[in-house]
């Protein structure tokens, strides 16, 4: 969801790295995929680790059937906002 000149909420950015990562990628394509800097995606990708969202093979982070259906849910409750 783009909103001109707003700010990101914590799940659009949630989703925005979960999408990057569908996949496979590194941290370097997470962080141009989703528009922030090391330090912010560093935390996410720790919670997102944490809670069974993406994958780590050690090199590369993968979005996993639980983020998946995250962003696929999450898409679903926003198309009322989107037409709004």
């Amino acid at each position: 969801m783009k909103m001109c000149g707003m700010r990101r909420s914590s799940l659009d950015v949630t989703v925005n790295i979960l999408e990057a990562a569908q996949g496979g990628a590194n941290k370097t394509r997470i962080v141009y995929g989703s528009n922030l800097n090391f330090e912010i995606v560093k935390g996410y990708i720790n919670t997102l680790v944490n809670n069974g969202f993406l994958e780590n093979d050690g090199k590369r982070y993968s979005t996993t059937e639980r983020g998946i259906k995250f962003v696929e849910e999450y898409r679903e409750l926003m198309k009322p906002l989107q037409s709004a």
